[in-house]
């Protein structure tokens, strides 16, 4: 028979590998060359471990056995899982990308890759511009696993989300993870673990932010990536540089101790030459000790002796790692003379010890005296007043951090130095040096419910001695920091240890577990109680003469942080007004009725049908890197608390998938009369939803409403909108907001006009200026303009005029319409339209014409009755004309005359002389015929001297 010797080259030449898993859940052992194409000699293929299969932490399967083994010492192994915790280069399998729809300008600035996620030895650091950066591993999972890692995400103006996609590019399913990731607090990190499917899973860290200024961001840091779920690791991993794992077996590696050092894959740590060198803990190498400089000690104040007294000492920073007496070494300075001790804070006192205390509660002492006990009727002013720091106060804390290292764990981060308290040395320029305080109750907190700390201000810099206020209008227990960082450099040195920051004083008032350094006139009960002090309820001020609590009148409104007197009571501006339904006079608000009057023309306005909140989103605009961004207002116009405008950051709210539901109100967000969120269109960042962030306050304050351009110095220049050519005035609604900000020191302000726009709907458009497109000029005045038929005047009876109709069949109609063009709404209406009874205008023709007809008779009657009564007078004249030239006697006393009727009697023998009557004459006599008298009376003149005159 044959017999085959087969011989296998060495196993430096190949290494093993398995198959993909079959339906049956089978596979084969392969053997794989390493140069390509050198196949022969290699051995056969042999049947594989179950899929499932997988070892141990601390062991990993050995191909060639197919067995687990325990990892040798100075390796560790996670079993069926992996572990990155060494970012001094970028590890084998991550890479970095930048999304496609990112712009320009996003690969290299200045020299440094900032467009890229760069490794810093112990973690990973995002970029800090705009770019869209995603940091990715792909792994092939043959079980379901997990992903952990650890991260610090400190700013919010830097998105940091984290999902997973399959092999298709598709984004999986997190159910129940979001994956926005939660803000951290500065210098800590946080655990994120997400559940991962069998099969290909790419893993994305993505980053970019939104900077709309010239503002710095501080990027993510990522460390410690543990992924489970391979099924197999068919190697350790050798510990990393100033690490090591004595025993055989481990799942980990232990960092070395100070002053020790270790290489790569080390099982044991070694000693450094102490005298000469030092290693810092976990330091995989000894450095040489350096000569001892200015920057190597820091001075402290001593506490106060017995007798009262403290002196400047000089210490080496600690770990001391330079050495003294040699060339060029700078000698410690030697400890200053003992001084008296500074005074005591407020509410603290000393008793002849070398420790203040603090006041009991009820007393009061301003720190050079005794605590005293407030008299009756009053009570102590509650608050911390530190302005001499010869010992930190009981409720702060210092401590120094640094992600990168621990070699300032032990250190203190701030020292105290007498009159101020300065940031401390440090052990390498980008330590945190944070100094704390604590208020655990509180009367005007806000940051409460947030879910990390906010940053209230930063400064960057040299920076003069100034004075910072920080309004606090909400009620709980909250902690602020001060935190001081040389450089945001990975810089493991001490270049910059004399860049220092103070802080000379620090007041909270209001702070209900505080001391007291005064006493004041305090509310008192109306039960008759004696003197104790009762606090006033929401909305009371305390009245200095009766000492009792007195409600603030309405219409007015209780100013923040005082409470004593009348004048805490401050009016209501123009046009608004306090709450009825609640005491509290917290604020004032439009209750949307206005009323404006010109000459004896009065408008009434009811802004009711505008809505509760407007919303304007401008723009788009664009970054300096092209990120395509909008500025959405909310605009609170009239209601209380009740009806406020609500800006909220979805950032680290979003929900994982469109599907999953309606998610509970967001935690960041800002509540007032007007508010602004930058938004993201989720095609700006190739997101499945529009990102809202950067919520800000504009106004938390009404101060009136009016037709005036100018309100308590806030001028609305009405020259940025188009003129309205309308007879109603624009109104003008003014708010401000009391907090200041960097650029504008007496806080942020907004003018909301409305405009009449018949034509609009109810709730109308609001835009902003053309010239200044995000709503702002200057950075601290916002203007808005509400166009709407809901800021016309409510109608009144001037409104409209009547119209009447013609008179048919003895009935006329009486129309109302509305004066044109028109400019208001809603109130009074149009009056029905009313029929009134009429005569017909032919009737009125015929009347006309009869009595027109009567009256020409009347006319002609009277014209002939004056034309006989005429010849009469004539006929007669002519007899006495004639009478006249004949020579009588005279006639008897009772034939002198010619009664009227008389006409035909025979001539007369008298002589008579007829004057001719005057036109009144002739009226007269007419007249007297009326009365019933028959003779007409003429003056007859005789021609003789003697003759008779008859009359």
């Amino acid at each position: 028979p044959w017999r085959w010797n087969v011989v296998y080259p060495p196993t430096a030449d190949y290494y093993y590998e398995y198959t993909e898993c079959d339906s049956t859940g089978s596979r084969w052992r392969v053997a794989i060359p390493h140069s390509p194409g050198a196949c022969d000699g290699l051995p056969e293929p042999v049947k594989g471990t179950e899929c499932t299969f997988s070892c141990r932490a601390g062991q990993f399967l050995e191909m060639s056995a197919q067995e687990c083994t325990p990892c040798a010492a100075g390796s560790y192994s996670l079993g069926s899982g992996i572990r990155f915790d060494q970012w001094d280069a970028t590890p084998p399998g991550f890479s970095t990308s930048i999304t496609t729809f990112a712009v320009v300008s996003c690969s290299v600035s200045d020299n440094l890759p900032v467009s890229t996620w760069v490794p810093q030895g112990s973690y990973m650091e995002s970029n800090r511009d705009e770019c869209a950066v995603s940091l990715i591993y792909a792994v092939h999972l043959k079980k379901q696993g997990s992903v952990t890692f650890d991260y610090q995400y400190p700013d919010n103006n830097l998105l940091f989300e984290f999902f997973i996609q399959n092999d298709q590019c598709q984004e999986t399913d997190q159910t129940g993870v979001k994956k926005w990731l939660k803000l951290t607090n500065h210098g800590e990190w946080a655990t994120h673990s997400v559940s991962l499917k069998s099969g290909s899973n790419v893993l994305y860290w993505r980053t970019g932010a939104v900077l709309m200024g010239s503002k710095v961001v501080k990027p993510v840091l990522l460390k410690n990536v543990q992924i489970e779920g391979v099924a197999y690791t068919s190697e350790c991993f050798p510990c990393k540089p100033g690490t090591y794992s004595t025993e055989p077996g481990s799942d980990s590696c232990l960092p070395c101790l100070r002053d020790t050092y270790s290489g790569h894959g080390a099982s044991s740590c070694t000693l450094c030459n102490t005298t000469t060198h030092y290693a810092s803990e976990g330091s995989g190498e000894c450095n040489q000790r350096p000569p001892c400089s200015k920057k190597d000690h820091f001075q402290i104040h001593t506490a106060c002796d017995s007798e009262g007294k403290t002196q400047i000492i000089y210490k080496w920073i600690e770990p001391k790692i330079c050495l003294e007496g040699v060339s060029g070494a700078v000698p410690l300075p030697p400890s200053g003379e003992h001084k008296p001790c500074p005074p005591c804070n407020p509410g603290f006192y000393n008793n002849n010890t070398a420790v203040c205390s603090p006041c009991q509660p009820g007393t009061y002492s301003d720190g050079t005296k005794v605590c005293k006990r407030c008299p009756a009727g009053t009570e102590p002013v509650l608050g911390y007043e530190y302005k001499w720091w010869n010992v930190l106060p009981a409720n702060m804390k210092t401590s120094c951090f640094n992600v990168g290292n621990s070699k300032c764990d032990s250190m203190n981060g701030w020292e105290v130095a007498g009159d101020h308290i300065q940031s401390g040395a440090g052990g390498s320029d980008n330590d945190y040096l944070i100094l704390n305080i604590h208020i655990p109750d509180c009367c005007f907190l806000q940051d409460v419910n947030r879910k990390s700390t906010t940053v209230v201000e930063s400064w960057a810099g040299n920076k003069t001695r100034q004075l910072y206020t920080h309004i606090m209008t909400k009620n709980a227990s909250v902690s602020y920091t001060w935190a001081f960082q040389r450089t945001n450099q990975a810089w493991d040195v001490r270049y910059k240890v004399h860049d220092v920051a103070r802080i000379f004083s620090v007041t909270v008032s209001n702070a209900l577990d505080g001391q007291s350094s005064e006493c004041r006139a305090c509310a008192l009960s109306s039960r008759p109680s004696g003197s104790l002090c009762v606090p006033c309820p929401p909305g009371h001020y305390i009245d200095p003469r009766s000492s009792k609590c007195t409600e603030c009148p309405p219409n007015t409104h209780l100013v923040p942080r005082t409470t004593m007197g009348a004048d805490t009571c401050r009016p209501c501006g123009p046009g608004s007004r306090s709450s009825k339904v609640s005491p509290e006079h917290s604020l004032c608000f439009s209750d949307c009725q206005f009323s404006h009057t010109d000459g004896n023309v009065t408008l009434s306005f009811d802004f009711g049908p505008m809505g509760s909140v407007g919303t304007l989103m401008n723009g788009p605009s664009f970054t300096s890197k092209g990120t395509k961004y909008f500025h959405q207002f909310n605009i609170s116009l009239c209601g209380g608390e009740e009806r406020m405008a609500l800006c909220s950051d979805n950032v680290t709210d979003l929900p994982t998938s469109e599907g999953q539901g309606e998610k509970a109100e967001a935690t960041n967000a800002v509540k007032t009369f007007i508010c602004q969120s930058t938004i993201i269109p989720a095609s700006g960042r190739g997101l499945h939803t529009a990102l809202s962030s950067q919520s800000i306050n504009l106004a938390n304050t009404f101060l009136g409403v009016t037709v005036a351009n100018a309100l308590e110095g806030i001028q609305s220049r009405p020259e940025l909108f188009s003129q309205s050519a309308r007879k109603v005035p624009d109104v003008n609604f003014f708010y401000r907001s009391l907090e200041p900000t960097s650029s504008c020191e007496s806080g942020r302000s907004a003018v909301v006009t409305l405009r009449c726009r018949p034509q609009m709907s109810a709730q109308g458009q609001l835009t902003v200026p053309s010239e200044c497109p995000a709503g702002t000029c200057d950075g601290c005045t916002f203007h808005f303009l509400w166009e709407s038929s809901g800021a016309c005047p409510t109608c009144t009876e001037m409104d409209y005029h009547q119209i009447e109709g013609a008179c048919r069949g003895g009935h006329q109609d009486m129309l109302y319409v509305w004066t044109e063009p028109k400019l208001c709404m809603g109130g009074v209406s149009l009056p029905e339209k009313r029929t009134l009874l009429c005569e017909n205008m032919d009737f009125f023709i015929r009347l006309s014409a009869s009595l027109g007809a009567l009256t020409a008779l009347l006319l002609v009657v009277l014209t002939c009755y004056f034309w006989k009564k005429n010849k009469r007078l004539e006929y007669k004249y002519s007899r006495l004309i004639m009478s006249a030239n004949k020579e009588c006697e005279m006639p008897g006393a009772d034939s002198c005359a010619v009664m009227e009727g008389e006409e035909n009697d025979g001539d007369m023998d008298d002589d008579v002389v007829y004057t001719k009557p005057s036109l009144l004459g002739k009226l007269k006599a007419i007249a007297s015929k009326g009365k019933g008298d028959r003779y007409e009376n003429v003056q007859l003149n005789s021609s003789h001297p003697k003759a008779l005159v008859w009359s």
